[in-house]
């Protein structure tokens, strides 16, 4: 897909991920609309995308509510006169054990990483489906690919994400709507700020532009998914497909480790 004169909504675009992906998309051309939850950092966020001479507006609101959502669709369609590309970027996380996870933090990611990313696809298909040529990004996580211990929700949450975004694509094939997940894997952004996990533990943190990059580049070439994370990541996928234990293992040497780096790990 040329991504020059599309237009995009992108959620979670104030920070991180989100936020790197909207200068690479403002570089090759797009007209974008960013949503955030925090009206500050969004007006920033936006002030340095136009600084770079990207065609951008912003739009505060909470894409776990219904008014929520569409004002966020609302402000898009009167911005951009319509929608070609939908980004499914916010998020949030709570690590730590199951047991001392709150019915309130499962809740908020129920619907902040699935729940809102499905609800708000489905109110902008018509407004894609008018593109012509129009695409969904959903960004999920590695660990919907391998699940981690500590992280039981959010594999559950994002593994959810990656096969909505995998049906949609099939549903949608052949009607002019393109569907792409991208895995990241660990990225340098606010939302891993309070997790201690390090390389020993598997957490090689790559930098949100590097992220951005591979998604642009799998935008402009069709791909149906982007996995972040190299050979490593590529090699451990293979293992928990074809030797599941052996990786049980793995995890189970580092377990003591990951549980202390992570029990504080939250951005919700």
């Amino acid at each position: 897909m040329n991504l020059t004169d599309k237009r995009v909504l992108l959620t979670g675009g104030s920070s991180g991920i989100g936020l790197a992906a909207a200068e690479a998309l403002a570089a090759a051309g797009a007209r974008l609309v960013i949503s955030g939850r925090r009206p500050e950092a969004l007006s920033q966020a936006v002030e340095r995308l136009r600084a770079g001479g990207g065609q951008v507006e912003g739009v505060a609101a909470d894409l776990a509510t219904p008014a929520g959502r569409e004002a966020t669709l609302n402000k898009a369609l009167e911005c951009l006169g319509g929608l070609d590309i939908l980004i499914n970027n916010a998020g949030g996380v709570r690590a730590g054990r199951l047991e001392h996870t709150s019915e309130d933090e499962i809740s908020t990611m129920l619907t902040v990483d699935l729940l809102a990313p499905i609800l708000l696809t489905r109110a902008a298909l018509p407004a894609l489906r008018a593109s012509g040529e129009a695409m969904v990004v959903n960004v999920a996580s590695g660990i919907a690919l391998i699940g981690m211990p500590f992280y039981t929700t959010y594999a559950a949450v994002k593994a959810g994400l990656s096969h909505f975004g995998e049906a949609l694509r099939r549903e949608l094939n052949g009607e002019g709507i393109q569907v792409m997940t991208l895995y990241p894997g660990a990225t340098d952004t606010p939302m891993m700020g309070s997790s201690r996990a390090g390389p020993d533990l598997g957490f090689n943190k790559e930098s949100p532009g590097a992220v951005a990059e591979a998604m642009i580049a799998g935008m402009q070439q069709g791909a149906l998914q982007v996995i972040r994370g190299g050979e490593a990541r590529a090699a451990m996928i293979a293992m928990n497909r074809e030797n599941p234990q052996a990786l049980d293992q793995r995890f189970l040497g580092m377990k003591a480790d990951l549980e202390e780096a992570v029990r504080d790990h939250s951005a919700l």
